[in-house]
């Protein structure tokens, strides 16, 4: 079974590969560095798209599906189990989807893992002095990918704990956040005046807002908190409804389940639900002031427009998320705008760290020319 899912992850990194062999860029390991960006962002849409189809136990074995490589070698397993309980998490359809899920997510391991062969080969040929094909960001990506595969083991080992399914995603996105910085290392970039300094701060307080803002959003769609609030922008037609913070935001515990054991009350749902939605203000309004400072610098301008579209749109989706009732397609394009904005976030402090580097720089030439 792991020689067949092996080579269901080649296979799935084949394609990648062969368009960046064939492409007519001359920087084939720049190029292959944005294919693997481009793949991860719409992995871990798919990854939504798994968890909100409630796939995420759809082979409730890891790494196979019922010690078998595909859902065809186990459709004997997949039929008993759901003839057994039709309503129950394990169905043929759910079983493809979380498979096709882990096929992708072995590709990306093996884009990575050339990656970091090829920045190894290089930086080692070029006798330690290619900056560029420093192996340490590849490395790095490696290990985030091995431990991303324990969590999504645990995932299902641990039958969906929230707070293990949680950690899974924000992993997912650091690791989409390393590989926009070396995406970014790979690519030339218009020169930012040393004015950007002043937003160094800010931008990195924006970039630790969003991420408390993804680990509450991911602990609503873990807990199945998405419809304990169904109006807007009040909550059960109160700013304060009856909240149970304590067994809400209680981290060690079953899905659905009080730490003690008990079935999760409403309360605690909605006070999951309360907390990321009263958060969003303070993220989406923190964000857009960000996004204005850096319009006005050049250099910017083009992250931060993209900035602001992808804030207004994750806002959007959100509310309309809770007045149509939690449709699929909506609920899978805000966990993409919450990468988006990450990616966009990452991006801006790179470009804002670069404007830094590249004045100390400048005024060291000038010392050593003086």
């Amino acid at each position: 079974m792991l020689i067949q899912l092996g080579i269901m992850g080649l296979l799935a990194a084949l394609l990648p590969l062969a368009v960046v062999w064939v492409s007519s860029d001359a920087d084939k390991y720049r190029k292959l560095v944005w294919v693997t960006l481009f793949l991860t962002f719409d992995l871990i849409m798919f990854g939504a798209f798994t968890r909100l189809t409630d796939s995420g136990l759809g082979c409730p074995d890891w790494p196979g599906c019922y010690g078998h490589a595909n859902p065809l070698q186990a459709h004997a397993h997949i039929s008993a189990a759901e003839a057994a309980m039709p309503t129950g998490p394990v169905t043929v359809m759910k079983a493809w989807i979380e498979m096709i899920h882990r096929y992708l997510a072995m590709g990306i391991g093996v884009l990575i893992i050339a990656l970091m062969i090829i920045a190894w080969r290089r930086w080692l040929q070029s006798g330690r002095r290619a900056v560029r094909f420093s192996p340490v960001f590849p490395t790095l990506l490696f290990g985030f990918v091995c431990l991303q595969g324990a969590f999504g083991a645990w995932t299902v080992t641990m039958k969906l704990q929230p707070v293990i399914v949680t950690i899974h995603l924000l992993l997912g996105l650091t690791l989409l956040g390393l590989l926009t910085w070396l995406a970014a290392r790979q690519s030339d970039h218009m020169e930012v005046p040393r004015a950007a300094s002043a937003l160094r701060a800010p931008a990195t307080l924006a970039l630790a807002l969003l991420i408390i803002q993804i680990a509450l959003g991911g602990w609503v769609s873990t807990n199945y908190a998405a419809l304990a609030c169904t109006d807007f922008p009040l909550c059960h037609g109160n700013f304060l409804p009856q909240m149970d913070f304590a067994n809400g935001f209680t981290l060690w515990r079953g899905l659905g389940m009080t730490a003690g054991g008990d079935y999760l009350p409403f309360p605690a749902l909605t006070a999951i639900h309360w907390m990321h939605r009263t958060f969003a203000f303070v993220v989406v309004a923190f964000i857009a002031w960000v996004s204005h400072k850096a319009l006005r610098i050049d250099g910017l301008q083009k992250t931060a427009r993209w900035l602001l579209i992808a804030i207004a749109f994750q806002f959007c989706t959100g509310v309309s998320t809770v007045f149509l009732k939690w449709p699929l397609a909506l609920a899978v394009m805000h966990n993409g705008g919450a990468a988006l904005l990450a990616l966009l976030l990452v991006m801006l402090n790179y470009k804002i760290r670069l404007s830094a580097e590249t004045a100390s720089g400048h005024a060291a030439t000038r010392l050593s020319s003086a």
